[in-house]
């Protein structure tokens, strides 16, 4: 047998379980700020911020400010700025998998991609060097072509490699490119 309940019934009930959680880095672009914030039951916002004070230091106060004037400003740049984010991904997905070597997935959020380098291990860079895993694949793309990129196994994610796409156009279309130099000169 089932028991339904009516909405009004479901609701309360649920209230007591949820949970929402948000931050200010990427629809702000305050990445580095490391301002979040949650509201819920007040039960569960206070056990929060028990376990929260015993185990990190606070935000500074001007990050505090600083997030408090992003929320209650003008929030009219928000769709510009995912209309502009949208259009980097896309540049950069469809740079990146034109290199040899690369598989890169298009993300849904943030501004990472994270490409796939399997194509490149045990592929030799212009220096010599034998590529053996992502950490290798970083370090010269680095010296070869100076693209500073991280290794995707420091987010478990080897063998790739993760850009952040939230920076100009331009400087992303250089990288690119100069990654698809150094893909297509690996032996």
């Amino acid at each position: 047998d089932f028991v339904f309940a009516t909405p009004a019934q479901v609701e309360p009930k649920l209230y007591e379980r949820t949970l929402t959680v948000n931050g200010v880095s990427k629809a702000y672009c305050m990445t580095g700020w490391r301002i979040g914030y949650a509201g819920g039951p007040a039960p569960l916002i206070k056990a929060m911020s028990t376990i929260q004070s015993q185990s990190t230091s606070n935000p500074s106060s001007i990050a505090q400010w600083a997030a408090v004037e992003a929320l209650n400003g003008p929030q009219d740049f928000i769709p510009e700025n995912n209309k502009v984010f949208k259009e980097r991904r896309d540049l950069v997905v469809s740079m990146l998998n034109q290199a040899k070597g690369i598989d890169c997935p298009r993300p849904e959020g943030a501004f990472y991609v994270y490409p796939s380098c399997a194509g490149t291990i045990g592929k030799t860079s212009p220096s010599g060097k034998v590529i053996a895993n992502d950490q290798d694949f970083v370090t010269e793309l680095l010296e070869t072509e100076g693209v500073a990129v991280v290794q995707g196994s420091a987010f478990g994610l080897g063998p790739a490699f993760r850009i952040s796409y939230a920076t100009k156009t331009s400087d992303l279309e250089d990288a690119c490119k100069r990654i698809q130099r150094f893909c297509g000169n690996l032996r």
